[in-house]
């Protein structure tokens, strides 16, 4: 057996998340059905994060065991012939050591969410963006973001099915930017709670519209209360940007 790191972009739209379900087509499926196209037996991909339902990634990083050997250009280009029907792409694999894991190794996981702001309905953006139409005051939702950096309980921006043991997370940056009518939040951590950012973004955009005021979002961190929490981002404008580790010895060495 050799072990290979996937590095995958996708449009999340169509796909019932990341992980394979019962009730649609999801991302892990498709590259599974692909590797058994190739001629592999029940390969199992595991990915760094489970991304919903919705929710998009741009450099979503997987491993995968298989029985033949495969350099890294050829089963990249073998793949993505395979994965044709979908809107899934594998950007990078790597032959990678066998103690390599897509999850447990990362060491940073970085999310962007994007919001267009305007009155106007969203065409080429529809399905990869959240349309806000109140004007959205950038500072005030920086100023928000602040409060939430460092070490908290979040409980107010998790998920009522979140199965994480835990709480408490880190979160290392939350970066707010307009560039014209686009609006984008920058977050990162080594890990999040499920459906954290876009708790967090929700409830961002109460501050920017002026129903919230920054202090408002801090008494609603520290209550630990997820009836606290503002409305929940839609996964349209989730994007997983990318998944940092440690830098990989070669196979074998």
């Amino acid at each position: 057996m050799a072990r290979y790191k996937l590095t995958l972009e996708y449009d999340g739209t169509d796909f019932s998340g990341w992980q394979r379900q019962e009730n649609g087509m999801s991302v892990q499926q498709a590259l599974e059905d692909a590797l058994t196209q190739l001629g592999e037996v029940e390969p199992l991909v595991s990915g760094a994060g489970r991304t919903d339902a919705g929710v998009h990634a741009l450099g979503q990083v997987a491993h995968v065991d298989l029985t033949r050997q495969w350099t890294g250009w050829r089963l990249r280009e073998a793949l993505n012939a395979q994965l044709v029907p979908f809107p899934v792409a594998a950007l990078l694999v790597e032959p990678v050591d066998v103690d390599f894991d897509a999850r447990r190794s990362a060491i940073m996981r970085h999310y962007r969410y994007l919001i267009v702001n305007r009155r106007a309905p969203l065409t080429v953006e529809r399905g990869r963006a959240w349309r806000v139409k109140g004007a959205l005051n950038v500072e005030a939702m920086t100023e928000a973001a602040r409060s939430l950096l460092g070490r908290h309980d979040f409980s107010t921006f998790r998920d009522s099915q979140c199965q994480a043991k835990s709480p408490m997370r880190t979160l290392s940056r939350f970066d707010v930017t307009r560039a014209g009518e686009r609006v984008e939040f920058a977050v990162s951590a080594l890990s999040f709670l499920h459906r954290q950012v876009r708790s967090m973004v929700g409830s961002l955009v109460e501050v920017g519209l002026g129903r919230w005021t920054p202090a408002d979002l801090k008494s609603a961190l520290k209550a630990a209360d997820r009836s606290r929490c503002g409305p929940v981002a839609p996964a349209c404008g989730l994007y997983l940007e990318r998944v940092d580790y440690q830098r990989l010895p070669a196979p074998g060495a």
